[in-house]
């Protein structure tokens, strides 16, 4: 597939007045995929929101650059009700949308395209629900079909949304790249000329970069937005180079043809880091590997069992074994970038001594274990099934004798999830910065009913501070609490925190301005080149 959105000729030189001015600043990214799309409502799809939420769109709230702080974007203010069921953002005024060949805007952003971006998705009955297939798997999946009641508008700056239950995270999921605000009369002249799925083939949005043009497996090209709200982006014009092979990225960055280049193969980062043309930027993921006990099962439900295990395993040396530089040791659930991260709790230390004794005293002997790892490959576990080799010898070394057993991915999922397992090594990779989203689905009582908590723990006080950070959106608050979580969980060893991966972006060196998102992905508004 291929198509333009608006006839804008890019010359290489002008002249004005007899004089030659620069030639306008093209940035190519190597990035790995094709997007899905360009409406990030209707997907999961990491490569789908580079190419629009990251350039094309803006959203209500979103995470200030490199950080796990909320700032205002589209809004400029909020407010929560005391109950805290009804939030109220006050709106950026003198907002542009994206010009393009087939729609010229007749007025600025306002409340009617923050109220039609939620209720296409909310809405079963809107006349755009089920346009290009709905779905809306973030919507869905971060609970907003149950949670909203109502979305609606008092004045044309002015939106509120209400919720049938507090939520204190409910910021933090207004910064996700599902919730990007698309344009109300974009989409009304759409439905009116009998095309409604353009809205969402091609955009128009109000963010730093509006789309030019798409060739599916081949290229993405992109130009600045003149009228960005936050200021032209440094950048005139920004080119995806869709390159499905890691190694050929590489090389296109090593010979010029890309500034930036998506997920590079771990085994080309010692090559790069020999290349004085080429800067690594690293950043912790938003993920956690672990080892998690099935607690309804004895003797895994007695806390003293499960630290003892704990403190048996090297956890050094499957960091430097399985990850090989690409991750950092983990002390809990929470990455260590955001706000509520509890500095004080610390990781179970390598003690194989006291391990053999603490089983002693608990009257454990003879105990044998099934190791369930997880049999596909994922950053935060690049190797589950040579870290439970390296687990078996420690636990070998303390008398418990450790089997793996080796499933396919879908019977993984399913038995882990109805508690078969004795002990699986899986992790989790968070949605949004929110503390809840690495605590509660992972760990609350809710979710050892569901299947999604491996550990099948349900500890009261635990729960307690959980559901009453839920219900307070004083982010103070909700830290403390958050932190006093952690404390807990350290103390209750339902897992054995493994590690965080690390994220490599390779970038030329004439490349400045640009930055790491602890979230993943690629945002290239302030980038800029020498």
């Amino acid at each position: 597939m291929k198509y333009r959105l608006a006839a804008i000729s890019v010359l290489l030189l002008l002249a004005i007045g007899g004089q030659a001015v620069a030639q306008p600043r093209t940035l190519v990214f190597c990035s790995d995929a094709s997007p899905r799309g360009f409406n990030p409502q209707l997907t999961i799809d990491a490569a789908t929101f580079d190419a629009s939420s990251r350039q094309l769109y803006n959203r209500l709230l979103e995470y200030r650059p490199g950080t796990a702080d909320l700032a205002p974007a589209l809004a400029v203010s909020w407010q929560v009700s005391e109950d805290g069921l009804v939030y109220t953002f006050g709106l950026r005024r003198g907002v542009r949308f994206h010009r393009t060949a087939g729609f010229t805007p007749g007025r600025n952003f306002n409340a009617d395209d923050v109220v039609f971006s939620f209720e296409r998705q909310r809405d079963r009955l809107h006349p755009f629900h089920d346009i290009s297939g709905g779905g809306y798997p973030y919507f869905r999946g971060m609970g907003l079909a149950s949670l909203l009641r109502s979305v609606g508008k008092s004045d044309d700056y002015t939106v509120v949304f209400t919720l049938t239950r507090p939520e204190g995270s409910f910021p933090h999921i207004l910064a996700m790249d599902f919730a990007s605000i698309l344009s109300a009369e974009y989409a009304g002249k759409m439905l009116a000329a009998g095309t409604p799925e353009k809205l969402d083939r091609e955009p128009v949005g109000t963010g730093p970069y509006q789309l030019l043009q798409y060739q599916t497996d081949a290229l993405i090209r992109y130009v600045a937005h003149p009228g960005y709200w936050a200021g032209k982006a440094p950048l005139d014009n920004l080119v995806f180079a869709i390159t499905p092979d890691a190694s050929v990225r590489v090389q296109k960055l090593r010979d010029g043809e890309c500034q930036i280049v998506a997920n590079p193969d771990p085994a080309d980062i010692p090559v790069m880091q020999g290349d004085p043309d080429i800067t690594l930027l690293s950043q912790t993921g938003p993920d956690v590997s672990y080892l998690a006990f099935n607690t309804a099962r004895p003797p895994l439900d007695d806390r003293r069992v499960r630290a003892a295990l704990g403190a048996a395993i090297d956890r050094q040396a499957i960091l430097d074994t399985v990850f090989q530089g690409l991750g950092r040791l983990a002390t809990g659930p929470v990455p260590p970038f955001l706000p509520a991260y509890n500095e004080s709790v610390a990781g179970p230390a390598w003690d194989p001594v006291s391990a053999r004794e603490v089983l002693r005293e608990a009257g454990v002997t003879d105990l044998k274990i099934e190791i369930w790892p997880m049999p596909v490959y994922r950053a935060y576990m690049p190797n589950a099934r040579r870290a439970a080799e390296m687990i078996r010898e420690d636990w070998l070394a303390i008398g418990v004798q450790a089997t793996i057993v080796n499933l396919d991915w879908k019977n993984f999922l399913k038995l882990s999830m109805e508690g078969e397992h004795q002990v699986v090594l899986f992790g989790w990779t968070g949605e949004n910065l929110d503390p809840e989203n690495f605590l509660y689905p992972t760990l609350s009582c809710a979710a050892a009913i569901t299947g999604s908590n491996r550990a099948r723990w349900c500890f009261a006080p635990f729960d307690r501070l959980l559901q009453h950070a839920r219900a307070t959106a004083n982010e103070q608050e909700r830290g403390a609490l958050y932190r006093e979580a952690q404390r807990l969980f350290a103390e209750q060893s339902p897992w054995i925190p493994l590690a965080h991966s690390i994220g490599v972006t390779p970038v030329r060196a004439e490349v400045t301005g640009y930055r790491t998102s602890p979230l993943g992905g690629h945002y290239f508004y302030g980038t800029d080149l020498r």
